[in-house]
């Protein structure tokens, strides 16, 4: 079983990931990591948080003259704002923090749309850094870190995931009928990770108004999933669904309002007869068991296991919740209505949603092959996958 943790406040000392189960002698350098922390961090519409922080890691265990060796990989990403946030994030009491009551930089305007409100109720606190800290989608970049590991694993076994845009702030991306084969290096030429020149055009004129109007955008980007062997999930249980393991990943990433497999909602406007793949012999493509969807409607993933087509998901990410012309809320510490807190924020960050939910999928689908071909090296693993592609290969008429 892959399990993950992570921890760390947006403007703490360091963000910490933690990656349990992966097997031992996976290739494994710092550059892997830091690679896709670049990613994440680029797309037109961030704010200047990202030019601050250039993201790396640090291996504190589990990886050995660059390999994995089996235990847990623990990593290390230190926040470069520190040194402007150390009195107001120290771990140890300041009295000269105090006054009235609350810390300096207390944010007691809560923002609508963001966990200020509701994290304070919960956890009985009176300024609501304490929860935005921790809320923040700055705790991403240790997923992401996470991700990257999964994402090598899955490379080895002729697996990859890539991302691009489809809809940014009302503008809708054509998407290409058959996507580029190398899906990141073509979604990462542009400022927007869209495959769609006249749309991106379009985003940007509408991200420059927003910003302009103090307001952000929200939008969609589809996760790809190629080279994945049939079988992998299972329909016998609720919590093996693969699909189901999918939308709690992909809906767990902050701001996240909506996932999608194959057709998704438009499945359910259409007829039976419009919605179903129909099955053909295809010998040769062993990995989908020596047959063929041409219309892959369902995604690539039938009762909630794996068919051999490419994995579709699209993920929506609501506007993000802090606004430079803020909305109305109130005070907490006054019980008057107020503007809500402008916390530095970007205009929108739909293009490094689309790297985190590629994490997302990689650490998803690196557990499942680990549960279905398991073992306690890479090379066991492989050997573990040939054997059960040679078992298809002889399915069907292969």
């Amino acid at each position: 079983m892959l399990r993950f943790t992570t921890a760390g406040e947006s403007h703490g000392q360091a963000l910490v990931s933690v990656l349990e189960g992966m097997p031992a002698g996976l290739p494994l350098l710092a550059s892997h990591v830091d690679s896709e922390l670049a990613r994440r961090q680029q797309g037109y519409g961030r704010g200047r948080r990202m030019q601050i922080e250039k993201d790396g890691v640090e291996f504190l265990s589990g990886v050995r003259a660059g390999e994995t060796i089996g235990s847990p990989i623990s990593m290390l990403i230190r926040n470069r704002d520190w040194k402007n946030w150390q009195e107001i994030m120290d771990p140890a009491p300041r009295d000269t923090d105090i006054a009235g009551g609350l810390r300096r930089r207390a944010v007691t305007r809560v923002r609508p749309g963001h966990a200020d409100l509701t994290g304070i109720l919960k956890y009985d606190r009176d300024d609501a850094r304490d929860i935005l800290e921790r809320a923040s989608a700055r705790e991403t970049t240790a997923r992401v870190a996470a991700g990257s590991i999964a994402r090598r694993l899955l490379a080895e076994l002729g697996i990859s995931v890539g991302s691009h845009l489809v809809h940014l702030g009302g503008v809708d991306a054509t998407r290409p009928v058959h996507l580029p084969s190398d899906l990141n290096t073509a979604a990462d030429a542009s400022p927007l990770r869209t495959l769609d020149p006249l749309a991106e055009r379009a985003m940007i004129e509408r991200i420059d108004a927003a910003k302009k109007e103090g307001n952000t955008l929200g939008g969609i980007c589809e996760v790809v999933v190629t080279g994945l062997p049939v079988g992998l999930g299972s329909h016998v249980s609720w919590d093996r669904k693969l699909d189901g393991r999918l939308g709690a990943a992909m809906l767990s990433i902050p701001a996240v309002k909506g996932v999608e497999i194959g057709m998704g909602f438009g499945a359910a406007r259409v007829s039976g007869a419009e919605v179903h793949d129909e099955i053909a012999l295809a010998p040769g493509r062993t990995r989908a068991g020596n047959v063929s969807r041409p219309t892959n409607n369902a995604g690539g993933l039938e009762g909630g296991m794996t068919t051999g087509e490419p994995v579709v998901i699209r993920v929506a990410m609501k506007p993000i919740s802090t606004l430079m012309r803020p909305l109305g809320t109130i005070d907490v510490a006054t019980r008057e209505a107020a503007a809500a807190t402008a916390e530095r924020s970007d205009v929108t960050a739909v293009p490094a949603m689309g790297v985190i939910a590629e994490a997302m999928a990689a650490l998803v689908f690196a557990d499942a092959v680990l549960e279905k071909f398991g073992g306690d090296s890479l090379p066991e693993i492989q050997r573990n996958l040939d054997g059960y592609l040679s078992h298809l290969a002889a399915r069907l008429g292969g």
